[in-house]
């Protein structure tokens, strides 16, 4: 049974601020909340519904042994804590988790940089573009979406737990890694064709707001700007979208 005071706590991760002071987060649906209890994130509480339990009998049961808080929820208080409009009645809470190591000793072929991204359908997309291609490092600036963010936890499918996600990067941290020999590419609608380009053998690939482009900051570092060249009328392409056809590119070079 669940008290009015722990779900009002809990329900209050759904705001950034909470989630910063308590580095826990929210993470909804089936797949999603398998994902972190298989992971090396640290599993807090799940929610479920009635429904829920007698619909997926052995997901309860085998969570029940995992020694973690299990509340039973009904549908009105499932949605405190729930981001959704039609909630599968499943969700957990998770401590956030640090970088395995320092910035400066990461050493990936291939580093990815999310520069003031704010739609969180587009970061999580981007999050789970970079899981299929197998990038394990993302870097995320202080002027993006929180990617801890319920929907942004949701767009990336559960790929927010299999990859090692560095939020609030400031330039400082790009400086050092430049210093250990990445050149840093910065997508840009000026950019030479990304078909063209020869990555290096330690790579930064940016992708900025689509609107804006890329940040003074991200200016300030980068070595080349990159693009992909359309032949239609299309203004520009949506950020994950080019993020993916970039990585697509990069991830397959020999």
């Amino acid at each position: 049974m669940i008290s009015k005071s722990e779900l009002k706590y809990f329900s209050s991760l759904a705001i950034k601020k909470f989630r910063d002071k308590e580095n826990k987060f929210i993470a909804e649906g089936l797949k999603i909340v398998k994902e972190g209890l298989e992971s090396n994130y640290d599993c807090k509480a799940i929610f479920v519904t009635e429904d829920f339990i007698e619909s997926h009998h052995e997901f309860y049961q085998s969570a029940k042994i995992k020694n973690i808080n299990i509340y039973q929820l009904d549908a009105i208080d499932f949605k405190k804590i729930s981001d959704t409009k039609t909630p599968q009645g499943v969700a957990a809470v998770f401590n956030k988790s640090l970088p395995q190591k320092n910035i400066r000793n990461v050493d990936d072929k291939i580093i990815v940089l999310i520069d003031n991204v704010s739609d969180p359908g587009n970061l999580g997309t981007i999050i789970r573009t970079c899981d299929w291609f197998g990038i394990k490092n993302i870097l995320i600036s202080n002027q993006s979406v929180d990617y801890l963010n319920p929907k942004v936890v949701r767009a990336s499918m559960g790929s927010i737990f299999h990859l090692n996600i560095w939020d609030n990067v400031i330039e400082n941290d790009l400086i050092l890694l430049k210093q250990n020999g990445y050149k840093v590419f910065s997508a840009d609608l000026k950019g030479k064709n990304i078909f063209g380009i020869k990555r290096s053998d330690k790579s930064i690939f940016i992708f900025s707001n689509e609107a804006t482009g890329p940040s003074e900051t991200i200016r300030n570092i980068t070595d080349e700007y990159i693009t992909i060249s359309g032949k239609g009328s299309a203004e520009s392409l949506n950020v994950s979208t080019a993020a993916a056809i970039i990585l697509s590119v990069v991830t397959n070079e020999s």
